[in-house]
């Protein structure tokens, strides 16, 4: 069902009128409620949110389906900016004409996994598997039975040279990880079947930028894990103070015999959490 946010009602005890209460939405001043479109459109037709009664309209924003409730929250601001609203409409009008991957309900499975207060590491991405049945939410993951890519396939074989004890776990799907606070990140989040990159430049870029500064800002000792220049480059605003970031060469089979094969990530992150007092991923 899609849901609608910025119905906002006021605390008790704020004076001042509708015009107050606007200004004072970005100051905490108002809690937000959400209504679906069909009781939203019930309620504005019998006059409930007329005023100058107890309640009004600052804006309505649209909010995709899917979205874990913690990621909403501190992403709401970006759900009713133009750049966004343009963005759904664009991957709305790309479904009808193609095929589009991740599925819609899976296009921000990493919201799902994890509450944004446990996330833990870090990894970026770039663009989701352009080939079926592939991606779903989750950067470098792949859906079972698909065979690992490339790309995971030497992540498993470092693993494999840096922890003690790590098997192959003989399919591609790392929601393991996710569950337990690993961030899997893709810079966009949809693609055109067999055509990568082909949502670059839409919107999406912005959105996972508002993701990793909303990180950097409000959460302490996180360890971003950032392969390949394109990661590193949106990495870049990370407080190197507040987290710890790891840097190597994209695990791609065109450069990973180049730094990345040696890097130990997996196990310098656990290190780094460790040091931290948070729990060390078991799946690395």
């Amino acid at each position: 069902m899609q849901m609608y946010t910025g119905v906002c009602f006021p605390r008790a005890g704020l004076q001042g009128g509708p015009e107050r209460w606007a200004e004072r939405l970005d100051e905490g001043g108002f809690e937000t409620s959400k209504v679906s479109a069909a009781r939203l459109s019930r309620r504005v037709m019998s006059g409930f949110f007329r005023e100058p009664k107890c309640m009004r309209f600052r804006h309505f924003q649209r909010v995709p389906d899917g979205i874990g409730e913690s990621w909403k929250k501190a992403l709401n601001r970006e759900f009713g900016k133009e750049y966004f609203k343009s963005l759904m409409s664009f991957v709305g009008q790309e479904r009808k004409k193609h095929t589009i991957y991740p599925p819609p309900h899976e296009v921000f499975t990493w919201t799902q996994m994890c509450d944004l207060k446990d996330v833990k590491v870090v990894i970026l991405g770039q663009d989701p598997y352009h080939g079926p049945n592939q991606a779903h939410g989750l950067c470098f993951s792949v859906q079972r039975p698909v065979p690992p890519p490339p790309s995971l396939m030497n992540m498993f074989k470092e693993l494999a040279s840096d922890i003690e004890g790590f098997e192959h776990p003989g399919h591609g799907n790392l929601t393991g990880w996710a569950k337990q606070g690993v961030l899997l990140l893709n810079a966009v989040l949809t693609v055109r079947a067999h055509q990568a990159n082909s949502h670059k430049d839409k919107g999406w870029e912005m959105f996972t930028d508002a993701v990793v500064q909303w990180l950097n800002a409000n959460s302490q000792g996180l360890v971003f894990i950032l392969w390949g220049s394109y990661a590193q480059k949106k990495g870049a605003v990370i407080n190197k103070k507040r987290h710890h970031v790891l840097q190597a060469v994209h695990p791609s089979p065109l450069s990973a015999h180049r730094g990345f094969f040696g890097c130990k990530h997996f196990s310098k992150t656990n290190e780094l959490l460790t040091k931290s007092g948070k729990d060390p991923n078991d799946g690395f």
